[in-house]
């Protein structure tokens, strides 16, 4: 917990200024440290610490179900991003093997029942990957995975990690999908990608420290 809210605090005193939006992300899943991830949201969140409002602070997960509904008997109104990356369970599994321990059809009934009983909308994370899952038939497989609750996707474009065959799908196809999803009547918004010319972009940093 301690480790957590220093993250917070050194940030703080780095901006000189009150943060209003904290993201777990980028820090391993934080479900898995679900304790203490949950320990620092109430110190967070309380009015004699940081202040910092529910609807503020935001979770990332790959979709760990246990850990979600234990989020969601809380009735906190913490935001909820998940990685989904893929409409169908094959290929969520080759892309993300977490697919194969809770599978796509399971997460998305979660998903549907933490936005009812929290009345927050979930975001879903979707890597648009270059041949894989960025054809227009998988954006019509994603608005009717997730049409029907109040959802949300923001697509981010893949940023090519060293030694990796893996590219970016052009910025026309990245429209494509984007207005595909929109049409079917799911709200979408392109993330912009910074630091890639760094390598520090996500996905580049884990790939150099491994290489």
């Amino acid at each position: 917990v301690s480790e957590i809210l220093n993250q917070v605090l050194f940030v703080k005193k780095k901006i000189e200024s009150n943060l209003n939006n904290i993201v777990f992300m980028g820090i391993g899943e934080p479900l898995d440290n679900y304790d203490n991830v949950v320990k620092a949201i109430c110190i967070l969140n309380s009015k004699d610490a940081f202040n910092i409002g529910a609807r503020k602070i935001t979770i990332s997960t790959c979709g760990v179900i246990p850990a979600i509904k234990r989020l969601q008997e809380r009735n906190w109104q913490i935001e909820l991003s998940v990685s989904l990356h893929a409409p169908e369970n094959k290929l969520r599994s080759y892309l993300m093997p977490v697919n194969n321990m809770y599978p796509l059809p399971d997460l998305i009934e979660v998903c549907r029942n933490y936005a009812e009983k929290t009345k927050r909308q979930i975001t879903f994370e979707y890597i648009l990957i270059k041949g894989v899952n960025d054809s227009l038939i998988y954006a019509d497989k994603l608005a009717k995975l997730i049409g029907g609750f109040n959802s949300k996707v923001n697509l981010i474009t893949f940023n090519t990690a060293p030694d990796s065959l893996l590219r970016a799908p052009g910025i026309s196809q990245v429209k494509s999908f984007k207005n595909k999803l929109v049409a079917r009547g799911i709200p979408a918004t392109t993330r912009i990608s910074k630091g890639d010319d760094i390598s520090a972009a996500c996905g580049q940093l884990k790939s150099l420290h491994l290489r």
